[in-house]
């Protein structure tokens, strides 16, 4: 893909989100989802391989689904009410579509199946955009209209998201799929605390952002894609596999890495909402996905002697990924836990 028309998808990716951001009106909110969804699509399909169409045409439809059903729900909403601001959604049946529109876009279990499948036919570069930046714009309208959806929906959604994610990502050996279901799990953690807490949920949000963006970047440093070549990434950099054994259990939720946080301060929160179920059930499904992540970072820490191996191996290869963004989202991942108190009250100054 030529080099202008990049920047030209990734100016309009960021131009939409943006536009979604700052939208109080629902069509303004559709047309920025609508025109970041597009700007991906080209960049999904660039390498012009059969796994990348099938992909973009799944990410399309499965898009397309979401947004049908969004408006629909917008245009109930104003035939009931007469409103079109998005704060101020009252009738139940259009939150509640609304509310499950987003989560089909988001990956959120039960509608979660397409993102393992579309996050496989990508590179890694567009499945870090996938996982990050394409999370933003729904998460905010999820956000404002967080005071007025069903807390019964959003417990049940949260629920189901990490325990089906935690259960998915127990027999995978592709490390996209895998971060696939990662995100789908902590988006469930996210997703049940929005309701009494939005800023603790925002909160979250970002922190997973700098993890999975630490743990997509150590991955194309290291190209590794599958479970068998991550077990050759201690003879080509030691200090890599090191540092993504970090991550990964940062992931998570271990202490005292900064992913404990996130996990730390939602079942605060829930317990102080009387959700003493719910927590408990959320925590034994984190003890699934604690699983297959300790997984993969036994596979990481193996040390191969010199032996015969039929798998391609990567010794030599030119290195031309800046290093920059890698320090910084790795450290944010990885220390961030003693900032926990002070970025908490900071978000809590500005609610």
């Amino acid at each position: 893909m030529a080099q202008l028309v990049k920047l030209t998808m990734l100016s309009s990716l960021g131009l939409g989100t943006t536009l979604t951001f700052l939208s109080s009106h629902w069509l303004l909110a559709w047309m920025g989802l609508e025109i970041s969804t597009l700007a991906i699509l080209p960049l999904m399909a660039q390498h012009h391989h059969p796994r990348a169409s099938e992909a973009t045409t799944k990410y399309l439809l499965i898009q397309a689904c979401a947004t049908g059903m969004l408006l629909f729900a917008t245009a109930l909403n104003a035939w009931m009410d007469m409103m079109w601001n998005i704060v101020e959604m009252k009738d139940s049946i259009a939150i509640a579509l609304a509310t499950l529109a987003l989560a089909l876009k988001l990956g959120l279990a039960p509608f979660h199946f397409w993102l393992p499948e579309v996050m496989q036919g990508l590179d890694l570069t567009t499945g870090l955009i996938l996982s990050t930046w394409q999370k933003l714009a729904p998460f905010a309208l999820l956000f404002q209209i967080s005071h007025a959806t069903l807390p019964n929906l959003l417990t049940a959604i949260g629920l189901t998201s990490a325990a089906m994610a935690a259960w998915g990502g127990l027999n995978q050996t592709q490390l996209r799929k895998i971060l696939a279901y990662s995100s789908t799990a902590h988006l469930g953690w996210m997703i049940i605390v929005i309701q009494y807490s939005p800023n603790l949920a925002m909160m979250s949000l970002g922190i997973y952002i700098f993890m999975t963006m630490a743990a997509f970047l150590i991955l194309k440093e290291t190209s590794s894609t599958k479970i068998s070549v991550l077990s050759l990434s201690w003879s080509k950099s030691p200090m890599m596999a090191v540092t993504l054994i970090l991550i990964l259990l940062s992931l998570a939720g271990l202490p005292p890495l900064t992913g404990f946080m996130i996990k730390w301060y939602i079942l605060e929160e829930m317990t102080k909402q009387s959700m003493t179920l719910s927590a408990t059930l959320i925590v034994m499904t984190a003890l699934i996905s604690l699983y297959f992540y300790i997984r993969l970072g036994y596979f990481t820490a193996i040390t191969l002697f010199p032996n015969t191996t039929k798998i391609k191996a990567l010794w030599r290869r030119k290195n031309k990924q800046d290093k920059i963004p890698l320090a910084t989202v790795t450290t944010v991942a990885l220390t961030f836990l003693p900032m926990a108190p002070l970025i908490v009250a900071l978000a809590n100054s500005y609610a």
